[in-house]
């Protein structure tokens, strides 16, 4: 049976944490109803995000869909560079979930799967456009922040439980009296 897949990124520009890579995948004949108001993560509240993604655990689990999230420290990051660590993750996600070459697979933005994938397509604005990517965003998106989250326990002078990396005021201030951590983009923090 076809599959359709989508996929998406969330945490590209963040001073620190990694980048996860949300990879949803759907029989051709799913229920298109299960999308009912579902937007890009960017676009949902984080109570609708983790909302979203329970949904999407009980659907995994009655095997309506699939789904992985992979998670490229910034330490691949900052070693190899930010469109090397998404690939990798993107690779290693259609590995998980056994996409095969005859899926049919939209990507968000910029993102591409490897050319063997001939049925491919890269949507811009997919997130917003496109359901099965929307889910993906969203599986991203809440693994990467509870990761964040979790991160603010080991290192609570930076409350990345607030901005989850990103390079906000507060953030910048605490870099700059505390010094980066093992967990900062260390090739990110020259714009800082």
């Amino acid at each position: 049976m076809q599959h359709v897949v989508g996929i998406d990124e969330a945490g590209r520009g963040p001073l620190a944490g990694p980048v996860a890579i949300g990879i949803v995948s759907i029989p051709s004949k799913f229920d298109k109803r299960f999308f009912k108001n579902i937007k890009d993560s960017k676009k949902l509240s984080a109570s609708n995000r983790e909302l979203w993604f329970e949904s999407a655990l009980e659907a995994r689990k009655s095997g309506l869909l699939d789904f992985t999230v992979v998670l490229i420290s910034e330490k691949v990051i900052d070693k190899k560079g930010i469109s090397y660590a998404i690939n990798l993750g993107i690779k290693k996600g259609l590995s998980t979930l056994n996409v095969s070459e005859n899926h049919r697979i939209f990507l968000d933005g910029g993102l591409r799967v490897p050319e063997r994938f001939k049925y491919q397509k890269t949507v811009v604005k997919g997130d917003e456009k496109i359901p099965v990517i929307s889910l993906a965003s969203i599986m991203a998106k809440v693994t990467r922040d509870r990761k964040m989250v979790s991160l603010s326990k080991k290192f609570p002078k930076f409350n990345f439980d607030i901005h989850k990396g990103y390079g906000t005021k507060a953030h910048i201030r605490a870099i700059k009296k505390y010094g980066p951590k093992s967990i900062h983009r260390k090739s990110f923090l020259t714009r800082v």
